[in-house]
């Protein structure tokens, strides 16, 4: 079973920064792929930044709303991915979540709020 416990949100100032951190139940070598989407009230859920594992060592895939500001990252012996997030905007305010790919089934988090103050 895969449980996954994100952290990092918070209230922050428009032009701020926060990280994100999602923490796995096992290695994360194991995911195909790990990503974070958020859901704005009133929204659906979207896409914010995935990595996906390759014959190349993997491949990383942005929001176009995001790109420049957001980055995502892995570190293995921790079995955690991160969101750097900066130059936060208010309109990056959202609820979190952390997704992971294996054998074919996708798994969230529970979602961390961040909220971004004009």
């Amino acid at each position: 079973q895969v449980q996954l416990v994100e952290s990092g949100g918070g209230l922050v100032q428009a032009g701020g920064s926060l990280r994100l951190s999602c923490v796995a139940s096992g290695s994360i070598l194991r995911y195909s792929s790990m990503g974070w989407y958020r859901q704005a009230p009133g929204k659906q859920r979207e896409l914010v930044a995935t990595f996906t594992r390759g014959a190349r060592g993997g491949s990383t895939n942005y929001a176009d709303s995001v790109k420049g500001r957001f980055a995502i990252s892995t570190d293995n012996a921790k079995n955690t991915v991160y969101l750097q997030m900066n130059n936060l905007k208010p309109e990056d305010t959202a609820v979190y979540y952390c997704n992971v790919k294996f054998l074919g089934s996708g798994y969230w988090g529970q979602g961390t709020l961040v909220t971004v103050s004009s």
